[in-house]
């Protein structure tokens, strides 16, 4: 029996959400807004993403309110994508989906590790600091190597920004 196209018939909210962010790229462009990453060229290049997907799933994720779009330079026309609070929302998902994946894909060995901008200790999976407790949210996150990543891998500019430790949601300098 042959997968449908879509979730229509599905009264479900994870049906939905799947709709707009279940596809590999999409989830993707997504963690690498939260590293930095705004400009399509970036997105194209870290990613080898093919362009018309990519352009199809920014285009979706800004008319879902998950990016806006913002123009930083007339000509040529060029712009970059910016998480909104709506996909914002999104890092309790990508980082889940990470930790899984170190968990049971890469034995427990961390590509990146996450610490709390305000004392440096450690973010838990569940965004929790080890040291303060306080529950820190993306924008007081900083995310830096962890053992597991292979820094010489590709040599593309958003892995060399990703070579050093930076806070979450700032931009990535081109």
């Amino acid at each position: 029996m042959a997968l449908g196209k879509d979730y229509g018939l599905q009264d479900c909210a994870l049906a939905r959400t799947l709709e707009l962010v279940g596809e590999r790229w999409t989830l993707l462009i997504v963690r690498d807004a939260f590293y930095g990453v705004r400009r399509y060229s970036d997105f194209l290049a870290h990613l080898d993403v093919p362009r018309a997907v990519l352009s199809a799933r920014l285009q979706a994720l800004v008319d879902a309110g998950v990016f806006v779009k913002h123009r930083y330079r007339q000509s040529p026309p060029r712009a970059e994508y910016v998480l909104t609070e709506r996909g914002a929302d999104l890092w309790p998902i990508i980082r889940s989906m990470a930790t899984w994946g170190e968990t049971h894909v890469q034995n427990g060995v961390p590509c990146r590790l996450y610490r709390h901008v305000d004392c440096g200790g450690t973010v838990d999976p569940s965004g929790s600091c080890a040291v303060c407790a306080a529950l820190v949210g993306p924008r007081d996150t900083v995310v830096a190597p962890g053992p597991g990543a292979n820094l010489l891998l590709r040599d593309d500019a958003v892995t060399r920004a990703m070579r050093t430790p930076h806070r979450l949601l700032e931009p990535l300098l081109p």
